[in-house]
């Protein structure tokens, strides 16, 4: 009975030094008024929408026009992807129902742009690292590679500026889009043996 009681002990210590970690690493990023470049992140977030599908596109013009059958699948690969990590993003963001961070903490935290209620995980970061998981996979090389993670580490930045997410809520959709680009492929490895 003691363990347990240290247990629960420590797990609620832990929880709460980490909920107050990640609101401190969010109230700095968020603070201090910078116009210019808000605007310039809320450009950023946006752009997930469309880079998504012209990636997609992008990677199987690049197989037909070449010829190349490999290539043309990841393009296909690279659509299970991203639509697997926009589902699987969704339906966490319903069942984990964490509240947003200017909700919380509204004397706080700026918001700087719109979005649904729930928090966890950041779905416009899980997009942004599908894509460039996917784009990183068909490609493999790394000026390719470096790009594309870049811009999915600014897209997960602009979040926490614009005052969305934590940053154990984009460090989630880090993990759930590269996931799902890592799982698509290892799937497709497995049935093309058989």
């Amino acid at each position: 009975m003691g363990k347990k009681i240290a247990i629960y002990f420590l797990f609620f210590v832990g929880s709460f030094y980490a909920q107050n970690l990640d609101y401190r690493i969010l109230k700095s990023v968020n603070q201090t008024d910078m116009p210019c470049w808000d605007k310039t992140m809320k450009g950023v977030s946006f752009s997930v929408y469309p880079v998504m599908p012209a990636s997609v596109i992008g990677i199987w013009t690049h197989g037909y026009i070449n010829k190349d059958e490999v290539m043309m699948r990841n393009g296909y690969k690279s659509a299970i992807t991203i639509g697997f990590a926009i589902a699987a993003s969704t339906g966490l963001k319903y069942a984990v129902n964490r509240t947003r961070p200017y909700t919380q903490y509204p004397n706080d935290i700026i918001k700087r742009d719109h979005s649904g209620p729930y928090s966890f995980p950041s779905g416009h970061t899980t997009a942004a690292f599908a894509t460039a998981t996917a784009v990183s996979l068909s490609y493999k090389k790394w000026y390719v590679t470096a790009p594309a993670f870049a811009y999915a580490s600014l897209v997960g930045y602009s979040r926490m500026r614009l005052g969305m997410h934590y940053g154990t809520d984009v460090l989630g959709g880090i993990i759930l889009g590269i996931g799902s680009g890592l799982l698509t492929w290892q799937l497709d490895k497995s049935f093309n043996k058989k």
